[in-house]
């Protein structure tokens, strides 16, 4: 349930873009400092919108610099870094962590064990640090993985538990703004979790695999009334987000809740689309 909160690149501004590019860059700048290799394998755009919300909202002193590095040897790149930058980064490694545990716990998947195990120690010296969110993120986790055991047929459930572990990862700092926040993270995580229902149903209705919505799917319910669900989660969330008082980068955050979290929805759509065009 990763890779969603992406920017549509080509719909940002040469000014944007730079900008976009140099806190993603910074992010696996820390990544690489703070865990290694292992832990800049980690990476996702996920929680570069996570430090753009949180830099926006709270305005730390940003560092910033020039540099090669493997991804790219060949020319420099600017990056931005602030202790935001480094919070996204132990929080991207202890999802990273938990999540291939849990596949080694549904699927016995060999590969998410030998990972798991690799980050095992970095997670734990995460959760003596942020004992809060990462107690909340186990806790969600293994609630889900519980539901799916149990064949849990209302996708409400499994939302709102996705949707609490993203309120505790958005909530920094316990203060005023961690009402807006939770509830801006809350309504994303309820989006992604039916997104990522929405997008694998129907390989997992051919391999007889649980999904949150098989149900509504088996009682006729159309792609349709799958997108008006998304469309109006995510429009609580875009309703919260408008109420946080955010300017520096709100192009760039407007960009992805508004439009980049619709590209893989819309990349499977023109797939599906393609196939029964050529089965014609």
């Amino acid at each position: 349930m990763f890779g969603y909160i992406a920017a549509v690149r080509d719909s940002l501004s040469e000014t944007d873009m730079q900008r976009y590019k140099a806190v993603y860059c910074g992010l696996c700048r820390a990544l690489k400092e703070r865990h290694g290799q292992l832990g800049r394998m980690t990476l996702t755009y996920d929680m570069t919108f996570l430090i753009l919300v949180l830099n926006s909202l709270y305005e730390p002193e940003m560092s910033n610099g020039e540099e090669r590095c493997v991804v790219h040897p060949c020319k420099t790149h600017c990056w931005l870094s602030n202790e935001i930058t480094n919070y996204a980064a132990d929080m991207n490694v202890a999802l990273a962590y938990l999540n291939q545990l849990d596949n080694w716990h549904d699927d016995k998947n060999v590969l998410s064990l030998l990972f798991a195990s690799a980050l095992r120690k970095r997670y734990r010296k995460i959760s003596e640090q942020y004992p809060r969110q990462c107690a909340a993120m186990e806790s969600c986790i293994r609630r889900l993985s519980e539901l799916e055991k149990q064949g849990e047929q209302s996708p409400d459930a499994g939302a709102k538990l996705f949707g609490e572990l993203m309120g505790e990862l958005f909530t920094f700092r316990e203060d005023r703004w961690t009402p807006a926040l939770k509830a801006m993270a809350g309504s994303l995580g309820e989006f992604i979790y039916i997104m990522d229902a929405v997008i694998d149903l129907p390989k997992d209705v051919k391999r007889h695999r649980y999904n949150p919505l098989s149900h509504l799917k088996a009682d006729g319910r159309s792609d349709a009334y799958f997108k008006d669900i998304l469309t109006m989660l995510i429009g609580n969330c875009t309703m919260s987000f408008e109420k946080l008082p955010l300017v520096e980068d709100v192009s760039i955050m407007r960009n992805i809740l508004y439009s980049g979290v619709w590209t893989r929805y819309e990349l499977e759509k023109a797939k599906t689309s393609r196939r029964k065009g050529e089965k014609r």
